[in-house]
């Protein structure tokens, strides 16, 4: 697959909301995810880590709505856009989120990954 192929269908898995069966597909073993956040999850190193890190964000946040818009593809990389209407668990204050997710691709797998919010 092309990195514009392989864009298009991380991208339609995570519109179809299957967050977990886009990283599994495409991940690298050793990808490095990177928060625009300080704290124990700013940066995560290998495929469990940040499943482990969605899987933190699924159980502490409440989503209403969304949308995933993208990808927007340049040579080895791509970008897509998150809004999402959530409520995190930990405060209860129910915002929008709005972020940009930078995947570069090598070798046919996501080896890394930044948002930026």
């Amino acid at each position: 697959m092309t990195n514009a192929e392989i864009a298009k269908d991380f991208t339609e898995l995570l519109k179809q909301g299957q967050n977990e069966g886009a990283a599994e597909k495409y991940n690298a073993d050793d990808i490095v995810s990177y928060e625009a956040m300080e704290g124990p999850m700013a940066i995560c190193r290998g495929k469990e880590a940040v499943r482990q890190k969605g899987q933190w964000w699924q159980e502490n946040h409440e989503v209403h709505g969304g949308s995933v818009e993208g990808p927007y593809v340049n040579g080895d990389q791509f970008a897509v856009r998150f809004k999402f209407d959530i409520t995190p668990k930990a405060t209860g204050e129910r915002v929008t989120m709005d972020e940009v997710g930078l995947y570069t691709v090598k070798n046919g797998k996501i080896t890394e990954e930044r948002f930026y919010y």
